[in-house]
């Protein structure tokens, strides 16, 4: 190698580790507070009865605690991306877990609907300055390929696995002890990742700074805020409701307006140098569409588990966890071996395939299905899939990006990932509605009737998700380049004041 010092190299950079050791520590960390943020999106589903139970809210109003963190979260990513790059990503980060923590708290204490919406939208808002400043962490502080696709491989295994952990700790957390504790816990997650982060993160703020483009900011920020709420009402109202199509144009028009800024503004919020790489455009779309499948089957299938099958939240929690193990044990492999030797371009169609078979395999499910049998073959083969896709996605989104766009590249990431997943979550949970009342038109509601169109609702929703995977395999090994990726020399990081 070319550089050789007797004595670690300072960091130049937010994050850059002091030495070999202390890198993987800071991946320990980062990993932490990813996984607070994305589980986080899950764990309060299981939750939900129990919180409703205790506060007394309806069942239309139920939506808007889930709703109320996506809002947040999808519409200011891009912001949050941006601040980590014009402040410094360290103080971003202990920032964002400082602001996650207590707005976590504040929910689990909540004496009302009001108070615990509140705390998931300020949940929603510290966590779009979390993520994209800890995978901006990540993508500096890793810079040796070999190092960085095995770190890319964990992170990408926590990030696609953390839905489903949500549901396995949310469902042991309300069983054995309270719903509340499901916004409690990550106090715990929030305080060892600080201490942490407080240690071993290096001080600075980039000499170099970008300047804030404050109409881009207004308009990506509204337009994403009108999409999520109108594709999150769309399970409330019907698609040709004004409140549906008028939040979705709206946003749609927002969008390209924003898009239209961005190649004329002096200091874009989104270079297009960051997006128009077709690498790196083929992971942000591989991210939105498999986001989208992901949290649809997550939702559709723990349904299935507790309603159909009678599992204990606990239960189904646990049925997740091959899928997780797998995925991770996949997204490590895929990106130190498989990627290096044959790229992009098989790995992540072949994962979209893959997903694909698994979801169309769900359909087969029925009242007398059984775990081993039936659940877990699908489950495995979707974890082997998924492992294939999000760790391989995550390194190419942010291979190459200069120092001063690591963090609005990384808010990319959860953008893509966050905003597919209400998108898909939402369109699924309407075609899924929408098949179990066409299911008992002329047919007298018994209970064994009403339980088939619950499984013709999930059955479509599985269709409709092997879908989304089908297009994702076209759209990949379209615009992936073909061969062995060859490193994008990554900028030096930038100077830094003390």
């Amino acid at each position: 190698m070319a550089r050789h010092s007797r004595q670690p190299r300072e960091s130049a950079g937010d994050g850059e580790g002091r030495g070999p050791s202390h890198r993987w520590w800071v991946l320990g960390v980062i990993g932490l507070a990813q996984l607070m943020v994305v589980l986080d999106a899950t764990i309060v589903n299981i939750a939900l009865p129990s919180a409703q139970q205790d506060l007394g809210f309806s069942d239309g109003n139920r939506q808007w605690i889930v709703t109320a963190y996506a809002l947040a979260f999808g519409s200011l990513l891009l912001l949050g991306g941006r601040i980590a790059d014009l402040v410094g990503r360290r103080v971003v980060f202990l920032t964002g877990l400082v602001g996650f923590a207590v707005a976590s708290a504040i929910g689990g204490a909540a004496p009302s609907f009001e108070i615990l919406v509140l705390a998931r939208a300020l949940q929603g808002m510290f966590g779009a300055l979390l993520a994209p400043a800890a995978l901006s962490l990540l993508t500096t502080t890793f810079t040796v390929p070999k190092e960085r696709a095995k770190a890319f491989g964990i992170y990408g295994a926590i990030a696609g696995a953390g839905g489903a952990v949500g549901l396995l700790l949310g469902g042991v957390l309300t069983e054995y002890l309270d719903w509340r504790w499901c916004l409690y816990v990550n106090l715990i997650f929030a305080f060892f990742a600080f201490v942490g982060g407080w240690r071993l993160l290096t001080a600075g703020r980039p000499a170099d700074r970008p300047k804030l483009d404050i109409p881009g900011t207004l308009l990506v920020s509204a337009g994403l805020f009108c999409i999520v709420y109108g594709f999150s009402t769309a399970e409330t109202h019907a698609w040709s409701s004004p409140q549906t199509w008028g939040f979705l144009v709206a946003g749609a028009v927002l969008v390209a307006a924003f898009a239209w800024w961005q190649t004329r503004a002096a200091h874009p919020l989104l270079p297009l140098r960051v997006v128009l790489d077709r690498d790196r455009a083929a992971s942000f779309l591989a991210m939105f569409i498999s986001g989208g499948g992901m949290f649809g089957v997550f939702l559709f299938l723990t349904y299935y588990l507790q309603k159909s099958l009678l599992y204990s939240p606990i239960s189904t929690g646990l049925a997740f966890l091959p899928m997780v193990v797998l995925m991770i044990v996949t997204s490590v492999i895929t990106t130190n071996v498989l990627v290096p030797r044959f790229g992009a371009k098989p790995i992540v169609p072949l994962g979209m395939g893959i997903a694909a078979v698994a979801m169309m395999w769900l359909t087969r499910l029925d009242m007398d299905s059984t775990y081993f049998a039936h659940v877990l073959p699908p489950l495995i083969c979707l974890g082997f899939g998924l492992g294939m896709v999000f760790a391989t996605a995550m390194n190419l989104a942010t291979a190459g990006v200069g120092p001063r766009d690591a963090g609005v590249a990384s808010a990319m990431v959860n953008t893509s990932q966050q905003v597919g997943g209400s998108i898909g979550t939402a369109l699924l949970n309407t075609l899924a509605t929408s098949a179990a009342t066409s299911y008992l038109v002329g047919r007298r509601p018994t209970p064994g009737v009403v339980a088939r169109a619950q499984l013709e609702s999930y059955s479509t929703a599985y269709w409709w998700s092997a879908g989304f995977f089908a297009v994702g395999l076209l759209v990949t090994v379209i615009l992936y380049r073909p061969g062995a990726p060859h490193p994008h020399p990554v900028e030096e990081p930038e100077p830094v004041r003390a």
